[in-house]
Parts: structure tokens; C-alpha cells; sequence
């Protein structure tokens, strides 16, 4: 199997800013590939690139072994490329249907003279919403009562329904509650069980990369720090990459030395205090 999308030495700067140094990444239909790093290591940028917001000062893009150069969003999204930003783009006082056909509403009759066809609309939206785990009862309802995790399934629905065959999810469970969180992880789930779409999920939650994720990436200060699979890794490397290739032991020393440097302060301040009150007796 090939990869869909190949990342290769992509590198970005702003001004005399280097983001992102080299990267190499990609992801195959039917898995997850978790893209780790703590804040600032470039994640973003680097997803930002490859749904065409931004354009690579160096390297390439290639979409099922072709060379792509995205000039904007739009160009990204024609070759299948579908992004879950953690704003999700969604109206909270519009229905349902209407959120997952913003823009792209279903007419009948005439183009130019035609209705909405609310009906279809509503059966599409909640069909595709159930596909992944999410059972609604009525599309009318305004996005606004859904719970948080039920809104970024539609979010997810939405971007495969329109063709994306590479699902970029940015933060989906960021904000949520456990229960909302493991509705999106459910969902996120039955998307890779189809076989057909490649995910690349990005997260700073250890714990919701190790149920999910068949691959990790970890960026740390634009450059990569660490690869590898879920039987290659275990959870103490993946905790290590995820805190940008810190030693976990030292980082455990140093707390502890500054436990114990409080520990000792808290004892001198309450002899003091026992002699003082002694004294002043």
C-alpha cells in the first residue's frame, strides 16, 4: 500500500523565523497517524501547510505519489484533503442539516428558481452523522443543543461526506468533557474502520494517542524528535517525545527538588515560630 499524502523535507519560515526544518510524514488509507509535539513545535503550521493556508518555503507535497502545489484551501480540498479545525465552523442557531450543507446547500426544482430541499438535506445529514456512531432523532434542531462531541462528529461527517479522503483533526477532544471526549474517539474509530480514509490526528492528550493512533509523529521546535509505531513505542517513549524529548527522571528530579527545598523551608519557618512563641511565653 502507498501512502495517500508524503510530506517530504517540507521546512517553513517567516521572515528570519525557521518554523519547521525538514520534515518528512505521511499517512496510509485505514490508519491514524497521531502528530505530537508540545505547544509551538510546529504542529500547526505544518497542518496548515497541507490544507493550503500556508505554502512551503522548501520541500514537497505529494497526494497518492503525485507533486502538489496548494495555492489555497480550495486546492487542498479538491484532492480530497479535509481539515477539523477546533473552532469547527459552525453556526449554533442554524439546524443541523443546514450546518453540514453550509455553502454547499441541496436545490430542487429549477437552479436558478429552485427551492431548498430541506427534506433530503435532513435525511443526508443525519445518515452520514449515524455512519459514525452519532444517532440524532431530528435534523432541525439547532447545532446550539448538541453536545460538544456531537458537534465535532458533524464536523468529521461533514468533511468526508464533501470527499475528503484525508481527515485532518485538530485538537477534536480539546474542551470537552470525558464522556463528549469519548463519543469523538468512538467516532474517530469507526472513520479509520472503513479502511478508505487516512487520518492524521492531532492531540496533546498521551492517553487518547495511545487508544487511537497506529503511528506517531513528535515535532519539537519545528524539527522531528521521534517516529514510530504503536508496537515500536511504549508509553513511557511516547510520554518522553510528547514533552519534546525531555528526560521524564530529570524532569522528576528537579520537582522533587523543589518539594523538598519547600519541605525544608516550612520546617525552619515552624521552629522559628515554635521559639518565638516560646520566648515571647
Amino acid at each position: 500500500m502507498k501512502p495517500v499524502v508524503e510530506l517530504k523535507r517540507i521546512s517553513k519560515n517567516f521572515g528570519a523565523f525557521s518554523a519547521l526544518r525538514g520534515i518528512d510524514f505521511d499517512v496510509y488509507p485505514g490508519e491514524i497517524h497521531a502528530l505530537l509535539g508540545d505547544n509551538g513545535a510546529g504542529k500547526s503550521t505544518l497542518i496548515k501547510i497541507l490544507a493550503g493556508v500556508h505554502r512551503q518555503t522548501e520541500g514537497q507535497i505529494l497526494v497518492r505519489g503525485k507533486p502538489m502545489k496548494f495555492r489555497s484551501p480550495r486546492d487542498a480540498a479538491d484532492v480530497g484533503i479535509g481539515t477539523v479545525y477546533q473552532d469547527l465552523a459552525l453556526a449554533p442557531l442554524m439546524t443541523v442539516a443546514r450546518n453540514f450543507f453550509m455553502g454547499r446547500e441541496l436545490i430542487k426544482g429549477p437552479e436558478l428558481l429552485g427551492m431548498l430541499d430541506d427534506r433530503r438535506m435532513a435525511r443526508v445529514a443525519l445518515e452520514e452523522m449515524a455512519k459514525i456512531g452519532i444517532e440524532l432523532s431530528d435534523a432541525k434542531q439547532p447545532v446550539g443543543t448538541l453536545s460538544g462531541g456531537q458537534r465535532q462528529s458533524l464536523a468529521i461527517a461533514r468533511a468526508i461526506y464533501f470527499g475528503a479522503n484525508v481527515l485532518i483533526l485538530d485538537e477534536p477532544t480539546s474542551a470537552l468533557g470525558q464522556k463528549q471526549q469519548l463519543e469523538v474517539l468512538k467516532s474517530i474509530l469507526r472513520v479509520r474502520a472503513r479502511g478508505d480514509i487516512a487520518i492524521i490526528f492531532i492531540t496533546h492528550n498521551e492517553i487518547h494517542a495511545q487508544l487511537t493512533a497506529d503511528r506517531y509523529t513528535f515535532l519539537s521546535l519545528g524539527e522531528v524528535i521521534g517516529s514510530g509505531s504503536k508496537v515500536d513505542l511504549n508509553p513511557g517513549e511516547i510520554r518522553r517525545l510528547m514533552a519534546g524529548g525531555a528526560e521524564v527522571a530529570d524532569l522528576d528530579a528537579e520537582l522533587s527538588a523543589i518539594v523538598a527545598q519547600h519541605s525544608v523551608q516550612d520546617a525552619k519557618s515552624q521552629a522559628h515560630k515554635r521559639t518565638s512563641e516560646a520566648t515571647n511565653g
